[in-house]
């Protein structure tokens, strides 16, 4: 947890235990970035990748195109990596969402997902949070009109996920989406809004579906865990989350993985900076949670170009491909 973040939550604390639950509120909100407004309403449309914004790079290294897509009242940008020339049969699709403060170059930089994509053959989307809509760029996990199917930024990302697959070679039975922190608190409500479009989800230092609907609730899922889980019918899950994490506590990463766990119980695993549990519904994995050791909350073993990573710990990014690849919709 970063000082000021830190600071203010400890006053927000303060002025709970005296009494003063409007300062208390206020406090929270700025702590997480909130904005007074639930929904920005603007023109719906869409629009493809701006050609003129395709960032320099050499032929083989592919591009990394920006666009935006309006939908559901809500319009955002994008970042959308290409991997180089013309494939052969559609290609995998992973949706990645950012976490607060930063943005799809700087997410990109810090999972090395764009490396990844380029040496596996797949198709990486970075939907950006709009300033406007939360100043911390937060995605509004938090808020229940952003909770559910055909509706806030779930409805935008989905949109977002067909259009792009509209667009490009995509393999429609291979689409998946992944976050950290508010990014991961977002796309386990998109997967499980969406299990018609996503193969399987991957939440990193994030919090489960219905953990907070205002800020107060909120606040109080990220400082002691989500309440107990209930089984939810979403696509197979994979769960980071580091034991040392002072931001979203890592409570809220069990509770992530029981939701899509059930009854089952876990095979365990241990291994140098981590614990892994996975779950079965006979042959097939219901849910894999990495508890990381000594991390806190950042990308375990991205990379330091980018924020809120670990390079240390155990490398997420690929572990996360690995359960992507063995999961795809009938």
């Amino acid at each position: 947890m970063n000082a000021s973040f830190q600071r203010m939550m400890s006053e927000a604390t303060r002025l709970t235990q005296a009494g003063d639950l409007h300062a208390a509120t206020a406090a929270i909100q700025a702590a997480l970035g909130r904005q007074a407004d639930d929904v920005i309403d603007v023109e719906a449309r869409e629009i493809g990748p701006r050609t003129a914004d395709v960032v320099d790079a050499p032929p083989h290294a592919g591009q990394f195109v920006a666009g935006r897509h309006a939908e559901a009242g809500l319009s955002r940008d994008y970042k959308l990596y290409l991997p180089p020339g013309t494939p052969d049969k559609p290609l995998p699709l992973i949706v990645m969402l950012h976490g607060c403060k930063q943005d799809p170059d700087d997410f990109a930089a810090g999972t090395r997902m764009n490396e990844a994509a380029l040496e596996q053959g797949f198709i990486v989307l970075y939907p950006a949070q709009a300033q406007g809509a939360n100043p911390s760029r937060c995605w509004n996990w938090f808020k229940h009109n952003h909770q559910g199917r055909g509706r806030g930024e779930p409805a935008l990302l989905a949109g977002m996920t067909r259009e792009v697959m509209k667009r490009h070679a995509v393999d429609e039975r291979r689409v998946y989406v992944a976050g950290l922190s508010a990014g991961g608190a977002m796309a386990a409500i998109v997967g499980a809004a969406y299990p018609d479009l996503f193969a399987a989800v991957g939440v990193h230092s994030g919090l489960p579906v219905g953990s907070a609907h205002d800020v107060k609730s909120a606040f109080a899922a990220m400082q002691h865990g989500a309440p107990a889980a209930t089984a939810a019918a979403a696509p197979p899950t994979i769960v980071f989350h580091g034991d040392r994490d002072t931001t979203v506590h890592p409570r809220n990463g069990d509770q992530v993985a029981a939701a899509r766990a059930g009854a089952a119980a876990p095979e365990v695993e241990r291994g140098p900076g981590y614990t892994r549990r996975v779950y079965r519904d006979a042959d097939t994995v219901r849910a894999e949670h990495w508890t990381l050791h000594g991390v806190g909350h950042a990308w375990s073993g991205g990379s330091p170009r980018g924020s809120f990573t670990d390079p240390r710990g155990p490398d997420a990014t690929e572990e996360m491909l690995r359960f992507f690849r063995s999961n795809a919709r009938p």
